[in-house]
């Protein structure tokens, strides 16, 4: 069971700091320009039969630092190419992102040796 994503109250309202070691965590070493998928797991629907919800996470990513990982959700990750911007599915050293269980996480990067950890922390 994943372990809970859950906030602390402090005077200022909420914060997510401090979080609690996750009891469900992925960790991977890149190899140079290879996109390496992580499938995020977990029963694709909560509730009754029939429900439409998913299972809801917060995937919170660690990487070498300095180093540059490009993720991607459902397709595969990218390095950009060429000096001018264009559309792109992937995102540059994401901290944190929301996933759905079923999800396809995609990782690549163009370094050697690049580790990358995600830890996951169920959302209701």
């Amino acid at each position: 069971m994943t372990t809970p994503f859950s906030m602390t109250r402090d005077i200022n309202g909420y914060n997510g700091f401090g979080l609690a070691f996750t009891d469900t965590s992925y960790s991977v070493t890149l190899a140079a320009s290879t996109a390496t998928p992580l499938t995020i797991p977990g029963d694709t629907s909560l509730g009754r039969m029939g429900s439409t919800t998913k299972n809801r996470f917060l995937a919170v990513f660690s990487y070498t630092p300095g180093a540059e990982v490009w993720v991607s959700n459902n397709s595969t990750a990218a390095v950009p190419a060429g000096a001018s911007f264009s559309a792109s599915t992937s995102e540059l050293n994401p901290g944190a992102k929301v996933v759905f269980a079923k999800d396809i996480l995609s990782f690549i990067t163009s370094e050697i040796n690049i580790s990358v950890s995600v830890a996951l922390y169920s959302l209701s």
